[in-house]
């Protein structure tokens, strides 16, 4: 997929305005694992107040987190490179961990220890397959085979992302920051 062009608006003086247009800063091919691409396109930490002037700046340009707090939210856009790439005797499972909390920082603190790819976050995600295959696993073993178009409601729920193709998968994933309650 090529870089994603983001527009956003503002309002100053009372009328609406464009205060950029431009690719996003914040996209990251990885170097450990080969054709996995993250943009993460824009964020707010917790509810949005409006007016917004835009003269906060880009919260994308430097992040201490993906993870939005409660009311807050996170738009990313992920393309996964076949399965493969990570079962190929030259990946090294810890440069692409540490790649991940470098440039996922936050989220990559959620996977499994164990390179399952499993997580889990407290967030309400809206994931929407826009280009490929992918398969949606969860932790009870419930698989399923999503397609272009296909889009899945992520309720807080443990699970792992599967791309068993050969070509890369592209989706894009809103996600909305929320509580999660004591078991």
């Amino acid at each position: 997929m090529s870089m994603v062009r983001r527009i956003v608006t503002a309002e100053r003086n009372g009328k609406s305005c464009v205060v950029s247009d431009g690719p996003v800063a914040n996209t990251h091919d990885f170097a450990a694992m080969p054709g996995f691409r993250t943009t993460l396109a824009w964020m707010t930490r917790d509810v949005p107040r409006f007016p917004d002037d835009g003269g906060a700046g880009d919260p994308v340009a430097r992040v201490d987190t993906m993870l939005p707090g409660p009311g807050g939210s996170c738009l990313i856009v992920v393309t996964f490179p076949p399965d493969s790439v990570m079962m190929s005797p030259a990946f090294d499972g810890a440069a692409a961990a540490a790649e991940q909390a470098e440039f996922l920082p936050g989220l990559a603190d959620t996977f499994d220890p164990d390179g399952s790819g499993m997580h889990i976050t407290a967030t309400l995600d809206y994931d929407v397959i826009v280009e490929g295959e992918l398969w949606l696993e969860l932790d009870d073993g419930d698989v399923r085979h999503l397609k272009a178009g296909d889009v899945v409601i992520q309720n807080g729920t443990r699970h792992a992302w599967r791309n068993r193709t050969d070509k890369p998968t592209t989706m894009i994933s809103f996600m909305v920051g929320g509580h999660r309650d004591a078991a």
